[in-house]
C-alpha cells in the first residue's frame, strides 16, 4: 500500500526541526550530575523508564486526544488538553520547554496547513488564551496532515527516544555505538507502547512521576548547566 504521507511524518517528527529541541535534556542533567545515569546501562534504564512511566500517560496520551479532537474539529476539547498540559507539568523548566517548542513547531506547519482549526487556533494563541503544547500540536498537525494515528504515535515516541539517546551520550558520555545499541534495542519497546498508549483509559492520563518531576526541579538549581531544562 502506498504510504503517501510517509513524508509528512518524516517532516513533522523530524528530531533535527529548527525548534530547539535539542537545548532541553528534560531533566536528564540532573541525573548524570548526581551519577543516577553514568553508563550504558543506567542511561538504557533512563530512557526506558520515561518512555514507559512518563510520556506513555503523560504528552503521548495527549498527543493521541489531540489528534482525536481535531478529527471532530473540537477547538474547546484542544483548549482544555493544553491547559490540562500545562498543569500536569508541575516543574517550570519542562512546562514552559513544551510551551516553546510547540510554538515553534505551530509557526513551521501553520505556514503549510491552512484550515480554520489552525487559523481559531492561532487566534487563542495571541491571546494568550493557550500555551500551545508541544505533544498538542503535534497531534492536532499530525491529524490535518492526514498521517494515520498508529504511525504518528510510533513518530512521537522514536522522536523522544532519539532526544534522550542522544543527550545521554553528550552528558555522560557514551560512544556513538553505545547510544545505537540503546536505541536499536527499542525498537520492539516503542511497538508496544504505541499500541498500549492507543488503549490508555482517559481517567490514566497524567499519572503523576514523582522522580521524573523532582530532577527537573532540581535542574533548575544545578551549579553547572548544559541544557535549559
Amino acid at each position: 500500500m502506498e504510504k503517501s504521507f510517509l513524508g509528512k511524518l518524516l517532516h513533522l517528527a523530524d528530531p533535527t526541526l529548527p525548534i530547539g529541541a535539542y537545548t532541553h535534556s528534560n531533566g536528564l542533567e540532573t541525573y548524570v550530575q548526581m551519577r543516577l545515569v553514568q553508563d550504558k546501562e543506567s542511561a538504557d534504564q533512563y530512557v526506558r523508564h520515561n518512555l514507559w512511566y512518563n510520556m506513555k500517560y503523560n504528552d503521548a496520551a495527549i498527543m493521541k486526544l489531540a489528534y482525536e479532537a481535531t478529527m471532530v474539529r473540537d477547538i474547546d476539547s484542544l483548549q482544555a488538553l493544553d491547559q490540562e498540559c500545562s498543569a500536569l507539568k508541575s516543574a517550570k523548566e519542562i512546562r514552559q520547554a513544551s510551551q516553546k517548542l510547540g510554538l515553534r513547531l505551530f509557526k513551521i506547519f501553520t505556514r503549510y496547513e491552512k484550515d480554520s482549526l489552525v487559523e481559531a487556533w492561532a487566534t487563542l494563541a495571541k491571546q494568550r488564551k493557550v500555551d500551545s503544547h508541544y505533544c498538542v500540536i503535534y497531534g492536532m498537525f499530525a491529524c490535518l496532515l492526514q498521517i494515520p494515528l498508529a504511525e504518528a504515535m510510533h513518530a512521537y515516541y522514536y522522536n523522544a527516544a532519539i532526544g534522550m539517546v542522544t543527550n545521554a551520550v553528550k552528558l555522560v558520555p557514551l560512544g556513538q555505538l553505545d547510544g545505537q545499541d540503546i536505541l536499536f534495542a527499542l525498537h520492539d519497546d516503542l511497538e508496544t507502547l504505541c499500541a498500549e498508549t492507543l488503549l490508555v483509559e482517559r481517567h490514566l492520563v497524567g499519572l503523576c512521576n514523582v522522580g521524573f518531576d523532582i530532577r527537573c526541579m532540581q535542574h533548575e538549581r544545578l551549579y553547572t548547566r548544559i541544557y535549559i531544562s
